[in-house]
């Protein structure tokens, strides 16, 4: 069955979703998005992502066409007439269509396009074995080139990072910044646990602020776990207790493996297993 893709002011058919070439989207990647899931019908955090969408267009003076509430009934009827259960939404705002040239205020109308569909997770076997990963040469873009706060569709610093990952055989890799500290993996926020303790880089150290990344903190904190925000280092990573990444389509995965280094006991430690279990028990509605 075809999906319904949410156009600007409405559904349409999938073949008729087009953007022009001119759009500055495609030519320079010049807008922002959001992914988020769906759980048994129910969009995860959408508030959160709505206001990091518009946030992000803010940064780079990008104007939408619709009210937060108007964008979250439209990803709700997008989700609805796709009958999504358990699925993904992407969703896009592009500066539009413009000409050849670099201005963008050319760009009489900005794009705005909701997508609805399944989604293709790890493997079950990553989650229950862990996940081996690398340290990537790719340096996280620089903040004052860039901030790392806005998801914007020009995502090549972390595609190089993640092709650095695919050489190496492996899924995902670490990005480091200017400084040499943590930042972020190519799609996920970074955990390690120390003596019980669990630490995670700072937003300053160039990471976006997950939104998966946010409600594992404070579940963290519910249940009595005591969590940092300080700059880590690949010495942090090497020797740590658990490590761990969390994102919208990870959610919470266990690393065992970085650089050739055995983390831990060389599987998902227990409060990496903790944490995995009572975030699919929050995303799902179930009791603590």
């Amino acid at each position: 069955m075809a999906l319904k893709i949410w156009m600007n002011t409405g559904l349409v058919d999938e073949a008729d979703a087009k953007v022009s070439v001119f759009d500055h989207g495609l030519l320079y990647g010049d807008g922002v998005f959001e992914g988020i899931r769906v759980y048994d019908g129910k969009v995860f955090e959408l508030a959160a992502h709505i206001r990091r969408l518009f946030e992000s267009a803010q940064v780079i003076r990008l104007p939408i066409a619709m009210s937060r509430d108007e964008l979250a009934q439209a990803v709700e009827t997008t989700v609805k007439a796709n009958g999504i259960g358990d699925g993904y939404i992407r969703l896009i705002v592009t500066r539009g269509t413009g000409t050849l040239g670099l201005n963008p205020l050319i760009c009489k109308n900005s794009n705005l396009i909701i997508i609805a569909d399944t989604i293709q997770l790890y493997p079950e076997e990553l989650y229950e074995k862990g996940m081996r990963i690398v340290s990537a040469t790719t340096r996280r873009t620089h903040p004052l080139a860039f901030p790392s706060q806005v998801k914007s569709l020009n995502y090549l610093n972390n595609i190089m990072a993640k092709i650095e990952a695919l050489d190496s055989g492996v899924p995902e890799a670490i990005m480091y910044n200017h400084e040499g500290y943590v930042a972020e993996a190519t799609g996920d926020n970074v955990f390690i646990v120390r003596d019980g303790v669990v630490l995670t880089p700072p937003i300053e150290a160039g990471g976006l602020p997950g939104i998966t990344r946010t409600v594992v903190m404070r579940l963290a904190r519910q249940k009595g776990i005591q969590v940092v925000e300080k700059n880590l280092t690949r010495y942090d990573l090497y020797v740590c207790d658990e490590l761990f990444l969390t994102g919208t389509a990870a959610e919470v995965i266990g690393i065992v493996e970085i650089d050739g280094r055995h983390i831990g006991e060389g599987k998902p430690g227990p409060i990496t297993r903790l944490l995995r279990e009572t975030f699919d028990n929050y995303a799902r509605g179930r009791g603590q």
